[in-house]
């Protein structure tokens, strides 16, 4: 098994080369720009692309399908959550803002179980909500490799700020991940690779949600609007351009931690501000 890592793109996405060695068929895994040196390395290798997988429909990790679909002829391949969510026109107007090209309709819509092969290796799709309601991880059993998408493992920790995420899906898929029997692990953000199992790693990932939460608490001793809440920037930190882009995303990840308080009656919303009961 052939696997190359490549940082592309404007967000620093992982994408990754995989391929079998004696057929020389391949997979790219989120090409997220650089689609010029993605093709070089392909060719370095002598490669014929079969499948260009997408872990979900965010378009830092879509941007390059449509030159290299162009460039290779292969498959596009999504859940199909995230290919008909991503593949909307608004949706695709409202990314824009990023500046990052939508990709192409996809050709190929996989579900939970199901096996790619390319030449003499199978890459087993993993459907693992939460992040998008589309997000896939895959795993190459044999060699024991495990691309996790963007569960990360970073410091940041778990986004899901889509209409549709989910903070119990995401915690839920995270816990699946855990039990893989892998001997690598692949990400598309930061470190990238991780050669030893990442132990405490998952658990201080997953600590991320319970420590937002306690500061939107905190935050609502005080009755506060969502606008107070998205100016808390209890996300991000700090406000990130382009601000309207990054304000929505802080938002709805807020909303679902509000919507989880309320259901819980640890806050109360009266009228347009929510309090800490």
């Amino acid at each position: 098994m052939f696997i190359k890592q490549m940082t592309v793109g404007m967000m620093g996405v992982c994408c990754y080369i995989a391929a079998c060695e004696e057929t020389k068929q391949g997979v790219i895994i989120d090409p997220g720009g650089n689609e010029e040196e993605i093709l070089a390395a392909c060719d370095k290798e002598g490669l014929t692309v079969k499948y260009i997988v997408n872990t979900h429909g965010h378009p830092d990790h879509v941007c390059g399908n449509g030159k290299l679909k162009e460039a290779t002829g292969a498959d596009i391949v999504m859940h199909a959550a995230d290919a008909d969510f991503f593949g909307q026109d608004k949706v695709e107007q409202f990314f824009s803002q990023l500046g990052l090209p939508a990709s192409p309709p996809v050709d190929k819509r996989v579900e939970d179980g199901d096996i790619l092969a390319f030449g003499n290796e199978t890459l087993a799709v993993i459907h693992t909500p939460g992040h998008t309601p589309g997000h896939l991880c895959f795993f190459f059993q044999e060699p024991g490799v495990l691309f996790l998408g963007d569960y990360d493992l970073t410091p940041f920790g778990p986004w899901y700020g889509d209409r549709d995420s989910s903070i119990q899906d995401t915690i839920s898929s995270i816990e699946r991940l855990k039990q893989i029997p892998a001997t690598i692990w692949l990400t598309c953000h930061e470190t990238g690779i991780f050669e030893e199992n990442p132990g405490d790693l998952w658990d201080q990932y997953l600590a991320v949600i319970d420590h937002r939460e306690s500061r939107l608490l905190d935050y609502l001793n005080e009755p506060r609007t969502m606008a107070d809440i998205v100016d808390a920037w209890i996300v991000y930190q700090r406000p990130r351009e382009p601000k309207e882009f990054y304000a929505l995303a802080e938002e709805m990840i807020m909303q679902k931690h509000l919507d989880l308080l309320v259901a819980n009656s640890a806050v109360v919303k009266e009228g347009e501000r929510y309090r800490r009961k």
